[in-house]
């Protein structure tokens, strides 16, 4: 009996995972496709964007059987780190391909999160560094002027999202509610947008399929999908959680051949191995200080 629960659990927790993966692979995916056919501007993108995922998650948070007397209302901080994660993001898929983006944004998320790790105490083992250098070697050799090298706004735009995205992380991994906290987090973020909105009212452009676009981002890829990955959390050790979103650049630059028509650069390929290889190797690092310790 005991060991029918597990198998469901087991199921439960790869179907969650694989459908939070694909939907951040997706957003990718949504925000390439809308910004390079021009179909919306990428002020409106971010604002329908952390807008509708606000009133979806909302709505889940009152949906939800948990307890209101011990809701958190979020941080500004934290809103402003969201805003500032979701603006560079659209904002870089003005020139990046959608592989690369996905890429890019998730390298410095945990380069991020290992120099907060450093600052806080923690001493690396000899594998973590080794980790560490193979990956910077890898963003290196990823912008190397040559064919398929990304813009250099592009690049630094991405970045500045993917720090955005760890430091956003790191002050949500003691939450009680990360839900709760998340929906708040996106109402926060709101005058921010408006704030952006009036400095590009000028820019302001959007078709109807530029606008179902930033809903279909909104409402199932962020909103919904960070739900299902909070669901998968439940089951999932820290390092468990690390290594399967190394599939979410490989996904992305998936979606981009099939619904984009991007192609995949050999620059790519090799950038991606170096990357995600480092990325791996501060995996097993950790794997091994924990053993021992």
């Amino acid at each position: 009996m005991i060991q029918k629960r597990n198998t469901k659990i087991i199921a439960k927790t790869v179907l969650y995972t694989f459908l939070a993966l694909s939907a951040f692979a997706a957003n990718s995916v949504i925000c390439r496709l809308a910004l390079k056919e021009k179909a919306i501007d990428p002020g409106l993108f971010t604002s329908i964007r952390l807008i509708s995922g606000a009133l979806v998650l909302v709505l889940l948070v009152f949906l939800s059987r948990s307890d209101r007397s011990s809701y958190s209302k979020g941080s500004w901080v934290s809103g402003f780190i969201l805003f500032l994660y979701a603006a560079a993001f659209s904002y870089a898929y003005i020139t990046l391909e959608t592989g690369t983006g996905a890429l890019i944004v998730f390298g410095a998320v945990q380069i991020t999160m290992i120099a907060y790790s450093l600052v806080t105490g923690y001493k690396m083992s000899v594998y973590e560094w080794l980790g560490v250098v193979l990956s910077i070697a890898g963003f290196i050799y990823l912008m190397l002027p040559g064919a398929k090298a990304p813009s250099i706004s592009g690049f630094v735009l991405m970045s500045i999202s993917g720090i955005s995205w760890g430091l956003y992380s790191i002050r949500g991994n003691n939450s009680k509610n990360p839900l709760n906290e998340t929906a708040f987090n996106f109402l926060r973020a709101t005058p921010f947008l408006m704030l952006l909105l009036f400095f590009v009212a000028k820019d302001i452009n959007a078709s109807t399929k530029g606008i179902l676009l930033a809903l279909l981002s909104g409402t199932i890829t962020s909103g919904i999908g960070y739900t299902i990955w909070y669901m998968a959390l439940k089951e999932l050790t820290s390092i468990q959680a690390s290594i399967v979103q190394l599939f979410v650049p490989v996904l992305a630059a998936i979606g981009g051949v099939i619904f984009v028509g991007e192609l995949i650069s050999y620059k790519l390929v090799i950038a991606s191995l170096m990357i995600l290889g480092g990325i791996f190797l501060l995996i097993i690092g950790k794997t091994r200080v924990k053993t021992n310790s």
